[in-house]
């Protein structure tokens, strides 16, 4: 009887201590997760979205938390390694939804990966914002995705017009990643945008490449011998650190245009003097900033030791678009599957939102109608903004 008595005292008392780790503070946290790439090909870009994700929490927590509903809640934000690898970005979308139980996830960036894991949170009823993503793919159809980026059927035109403005192309020679549907959905919508401004057939030279490849000299030979005007390269910026310089020693001293996957911080790191005096697509320019915009990368560079790119900027922006999505719900039920509803709901009534990479209006889709910004790659390696283009 003694026994049984004992280990009936030590149920209650474990029963009574439950609130005190199972609720309390915990049941006024708000989860949100982050698949973002940590390693692999553009670890870089997983960096960026951290350190911008770690700044706004700091300013959100140490304020008392996010007021909804008149409660105050923390954030607690879970960081996953998607290795820049899609069946990867797929597996991190189900652990954030399923075990980590986030109301909402940033990222993927990449469109690789942000296409399937856009399907998963999809499927699954969770929200999900894209810093980077700009393959139509990433929103279509899916209501629960959302992205800050502009789209590549608007940036292929970009580019296509900008060089015929700037270089006076009327012919083009175009390299594109065979295993990236960035790159290749990229490559498509800049020739079709090329060739109805010039002809068809001006672009003169179309080449492709496998991830894993290293040299280029194949691609790049029959490229510079169709002499054309200039050469267009929507690939990664750790790709361009091949390309560029192995262009140079096969004797290319012309023009070159690249895409908003060129705007990392280690782009003039990785590829040295062989992308000075470039231009590239992008969606902010760090150079000349002013206001918030200017607020924002002084304190990144002061906290973190370098410019942010336009992945850390967007990423910033993404998870605004979330915050405020959360700001604007009535309350958080404690139903995860409501609440994250809720949150979808409240993100696609954000008439417009003003962040660092400019001010956004949301399309039925999910998407941003914003500008895109052309910079130039100055002697110094700085990022010198040249022209907006709005849509």
């Amino acid at each position: 009887m003694k026994n049984k008595f004992t280990l009936l005292l030590i149920v209650v008392l474990f029963v009574s201590m439950v609130p005190l780790f199972a609720g309390g503070d915990q049941e006024n946290v708000i989860k949100i997760g982050f698949n973002i790439p940590m390693t692999g090909d553009i670890p870089k870009v997983g960096e960026a979205s951290k350190f911008s994700a770690e700044m706004m929490k700091e300013d959100i927590n140490s304020a008392g938390g996010l007021e909804i509903g008149g409660e105050k809640y923390m954030l607690e934000f879970i960081y996953q390694d998607n290795e820049s690898k899609a069946e990867s970005a797929v597996a991190v979308a189900l652990k954030l939804i399923e075990q980590d139980k986030v109301i909402g996830i940033i990222g993927p960036n990449s469109s690789k990966q942000a296409i399937p894991g856009g399907e998963v949170a999809d499927d699954n009823r969770t929200p999900m914002v894209s810093p980077w993503s700009t393959n139509p793919a990433t929103t279509l159809g899916r209501p629960y995705v959302f992205r800050v980026a502009f789209l590549d059927p608007f940036q292929g035109p970009v580019a296509a017009n900008f060089a015929t403005e700037q270089f006076g192309a009327k012919t083009a020679a175009v390299m594109y990643n065979l295993d990236n549907d960035y790159s290749k959905g990229l490559a498509e919508y800049f020739t079709a945008a090329f060739e109805k401004l010039h002809g068809k057939g001006s672009v003169i030279s179309y080449e492709s490449f496998g991830q894993k490849d290293q040299d280029f000299s194949v691609q790049l030979t029959k490229m510079i011998a169709a002499k054309p005007d200039f050469m267009f390269l929507p690939i990664y910026y750790n790709k361009v650190a091949l390309v560029l310089p192995q262009a140079s020693d096969l004797g290319w001293d012309g023009d070159v245009l690249g895409s908003d996957s060129w705007g990392s911080a280690e782009l003039v790191t990785l590829a040295g003097d062989s992308v000075k005096g470039h231009y590239f697509i992008t969606h902010y320019a760090a150079a000349g900033a002013k206001g918030a915009t200017k607020a924002f990368i002084d304190r990144y560079n002061s906290t973190y030791g370098y410019i942010p790119d336009d992945v850390g900027a967007l990423s910033w922006d993404a998870l605004g678009v979330m915050i405020e999505g959360l700001k604007g719900m009535k309350e958080i039920t404690g139903d995860l599957a409501a609440d994250r509803t809720a949150l979808r709901d409240s993100i696609k009534n954000i008439k417009s939102f003003a962040g660092v990479t400019g001010t956004m209006k949301f399309n039925s889709e999910g998407d941003p109608i914003k500008e895109a910004v052309i910079v130039k790659v100055s002697d110094s390696g700085e990022f010198v903004f040249e022209k907006a283009v709005a849509p």
